[in-house]
């Protein structure tokens, strides 16, 4: 879990650093220090100095930093800014260009985003399923009829536009509340998710919303002396139901499979033409041991070319965005837990979880790409959206902030991210106790 954090942080961190830095020097603003990681109280694990820039990386994995000449910053250098203002430092530039040197961080972390998402997307997941496909509609299931959606229904727009791939409907676009309309026997039906659906997703789990009608669950090992080995299940089975329930996520079969532990249950099975019944006995542990995957059965499939998950990633990276700053609103409205909500490093790490899998690693990491752009934009001094909001102040007012209160504001700002660091922390230990 440390490791993938570390590796994590290390691209973020790197890359959003640089974006920086490569603004700066583009306009000839001298960069004197780029750090990954902090080098609190001088300590460091190495450095080397090329040209007027010093680099390194520090000790504390709490982010990083580059330390622009004549920029008040979180290194705090007043001795520096007493010194008349010189042609390569920041404080010398236009206004437009020290905006640019400001969000080039943030916008560096939104190409990286994209371009993992659609990575993700053409390197992993390489099909999907068109929502045109799914003729005969979806499976509603408890969380689906719970809404109001039935067996049967077509789903052709969130709200009010169409959508090419059905897994869209598993989104937070969707669960987060919007409009559903609804091909249900020849009319067309409006369905209304409501705000608080996520609520319901997180604790039973997406894969008990809606699938596909005719997916199912396709076996692809069995392990030798489990109890699905011994009850004569076989590689290539597809399992179409459990418990009389009909499944099509691997989330849905684990939670099913997970709540009769030392009990036996009950698989309808599809091998090749023939149906099967095969009652495993579920082991202490939860398992019965096999590994599988979600199969759209008969449905066609479309290939991601390249251009498709370019475009898919984009949108997928902007969700993101658009999901943290509802999940921020539900905070700040009192409709969520703070202390359930948020995480710090413990909790990111687990997460990443203890296995190291490249796919479920590198969706994280443009997942945390796109929540650290969204973060750095907020405005609070000492981010980059609190530089921001000064700058767009006096590009405005054509009025330039005194040194003083940046200097002031810059720490207010850094009390108000060590005291979320510190609460998020604490947070994530606390939560470790008591679960």
């Amino acid at each position: 879990m440390a490791a993938q954090l570390i590796l994590s942080f290390a691209i973020l961190i790197t890359l959003h650093e640089l974006g920086h830095f490569l603004a700066a020097r583009a306009f000839g603003i001298r960069v004197e220090k780029f750090y990954l990681f902090f080098d609190a109280w001088g300590f460091k694990f190495f450095s080397f100095k090329r040209g007027d820039t010093e680099y390194g990386v520090g000790w504390l994995p709490l982010g990083g930093y580059v330390k622009i000449a004549g920029m008040i910053d979180e290194s705090m250098d007043k001795e520096a800014m007493k010194e008349p203002p010189k042609d390569y430092e920041f404080r010398s530039k236009p206004a437009w260009q020290r905006l640019i040197v400001m969000i080039a961080g943030v916008t560096m972390n939104v190409i990286l985003g994209i371009i993992i998402y659609a990575f993700v997307i053409y390197n992993y997941d390489k099909q999907y399923l068109p929502n045109s496909a799914v003729t005969d509609g979806i499976y509603a299931y408890s969380l689906g009829e719970e809404v109001g959606l039935q067996t049967g229904d077509k789903i052709i727009a969130i709200n009010g536009k169409s959508f090419e791939r059905f897994d869209m409907l598993l989104s937070s676009r969707v669960v987060f509340g919007c409009k559903l309309t609804v091909e249900r026997k020849g009319q067309l039906v409006d369905v209304t998710i409501p705000d608080d659906f996520y609520r319901r997703t997180l604790e039973a789990g997406k894969g008990n919303f809606i699938g596909p009608y005719q997916s199912n669950l396709q076996v692809d090992s069995v392990i030798a002396g489990k109890p699905a080995e011994t009850s004569g299940l076989k590689r290539g089975d597809r399992i179409m139901a459990i418990n009389g329930n009909r499944v099509f996520s691997m989330e849905s079969a684990r939670k099913m499979i997970n709540e009769n532990r030392s009990k036996p249950i009950s698989l309808h099975v599809m091998r090749g033409t023939d149906s099967l019944l095969i009652q495993p006995v579920v082991s202490d542990s939860g398992m019965i041991g096999i590994t599988y995957h979600s199969d759209y059965g008969p449905y066609a499939l479309e290939n991601y070319t390249a251009g498709k998950a370019l475009s898919f990633g984009a949108s997928d990276a902007f969700e993101a965005i658009t999901s943290n700053i509802k999940g921020l609103k539900q905070i700040f409205v009192g409709k969520e837990k703070a202390s359930e909500s948020l995480q710090g490093p413990i909790g990111i790490a687990k997460i990443y979880g203890g296995i190291w899998d490249w796919r479920r690693f590198w969706t994280i990491t443009g997942l945390l790409s796109m929540v650290l752009a969204f973060m750095n934009m907020l405005p609070i001094p000492a981010l980059d959206g609190g530089h921001v909001v000064f700058l767009l102040f006096e590009t405005i007012t054509q009025k330039k902030l005194s040194d003083k209160f940046l200097e002031r504001a810059q720490v207010v700002g850094m009390i108000i991210l060590l005291t979320l660091m510190v609460y998020a922390t604490g947070n994530d230990i606390w939560k470790h106790i008591i679960n």
